[in-house]
């Protein structure tokens, strides 16, 4: 492939990576490992949402709106950071059936006109990080520009330098694997780029786990252990970014390995499942994302054939550094939002009910 059908296949990977691990985590969101597995199983996942169907949550939607927003305005970050604050007011308008507590109280404040810069609350969510992976595959070839669009991004819902700094270890990650490929993923180079651009204390404390881990061979659930998540990975920054970084970084090339590794130690599933599904699949490509987890996607109207169009135009307008030339935010059926997350609510509703059920 050439440069342009190779950073095609990395957004698309990227997207539909998204768009996978999301729907595959979604049903056991919140459960322990064990709980999980009485209910769901273990390994190999299908998608459990219902009748043998998965559906997206907030992480799908967020990439989508990134995408859009970088297609509208992909040379100044103030211009993507108000485009990407319009939609995720719009987006809450939309009832989505999950929302962040501290991205619910940033769109508010977007409500009440506060400015991007300043609608941001204190909070180390991991918000920011499963809206970076896009970042940083379409922004890879440009690395200080790269920054500055994932602190618009993180600056918009979250001001805490833990969330910005954790969506920024995202995007470079994302970055490496598109730019590498699932053969050339250098792990010690991605460990030295996180002493050189990463400098929130806790993170990089969090990340020094990872890098001991990493040089004695110790398994993702090793790394969750070492990080005291053994009942589940938190929404939290330093929980989720670690965890996630781990898993790429032990199995870059097998996108299937990698989502199931995660979803399993349970928590915040469908955020970690999104967040290494777009890791790996911007490293793999889309090529390499088992073609039964996507089929089983029964997404509207952001279908999978809509994600790959979205794919094609950021392909066209990443193609090369500084080059501008598709066109602008792909159409969406804006009037099937309603309906869809109206029953995607009821759907989430009746397996919170089912939760109370047996077997415990």
């Amino acid at each position: 492939m050439n440069f342009a059908e190779v950073r095609r296949d990395a957004i698309a990977g990227a997207l539909l990576g998204t768009a996978v691990g999301d729907s595959l985590g979604l049903p056991r969101e919140g459960l322990s490992p064990k709980r999980a597995q009485r209910l769901f199983g273990g390994a190999p996942l299908r998608h459990r949402l219902v009748l043998g169907r998965g559906f997206g949550s907030d992480d799908t939607e967020h990439a989508c709106m990134v995408a859009q927003a970088l297609l509208a305005f992909p040379e100044e970050p103030a211009d993507f950071a108000r485009s990407l604050g319009w939609r995720l007011r719009g987006w809450l308008l939309g009832l989505p059936a999950g929302v962040g507590w501290a991205t619910l109280r940033a769109i508010v404040k977007l409500w009440l006109g506060f400015p991007p810069g300043r609608s941001g609350v204190v909070s180390a969510g991991n918000g920011p990080a499963m809206r970076s992976p896009l970042l940083g595959v379409c922004l890879a070839q440009q690395p200080e520009r790269l920054e500055a669009f994932v602190r618009a991004s993180s600056r918009l819902t979250h001001r805490d330098a833990r969330a910005e700094q954790g969506a920024l270890a995202i995007a470079l990650a994302a970055a490496h694997g598109a730019t590498h490929g699932a053969a050339g993923v250098d792990a010690e180079a991605v460990m030295r780029e996180w002493e050189t651009r990463l400098h929130e204390p806790a993170l990089r404390e969090a990340l020094a786990t990872v890098s001991a881990c990493w040089r004695r061979g110790a398994s993702v659930p090793e790394l969750a252990a070492a990080l005291g998540l053994e009942h589940g990975v938190s929404g939290y920054v330093l929980h989720t970014v670690p965890v996630v970084l781990y898993a790429w970084l032990r199995h870059p090339s097998d996108f299937r390995r990698a989502v199931e590794e995660v979803i399993l130690l349970g928590g915040d599933t469908d955020t970690t499942g999104a967040i290494v599904g777009a890791l790996v699949g911007a490293t793999v490509g889309a090529s390499g994302i088992p073609t039964e987890w996507v089929q089983g996607i029964a997404e509207w109207p952001r279908t999978t054939g809509w994600l790959l169009q979205l794919a094609d135009r950021l392909a066209s307008r990443f193609a090369e550094a500084g080059t501008l030339a598709a066109p602008g935010p792909l159409p969406l059926f804006w009037p099937g939002l309603i309906p869809r997350n109206l029953a995607v609510l009821g759907i989430v509703l009746w397996h919170g009910f089912r939760r109370l059920l047996p077997p415990y």
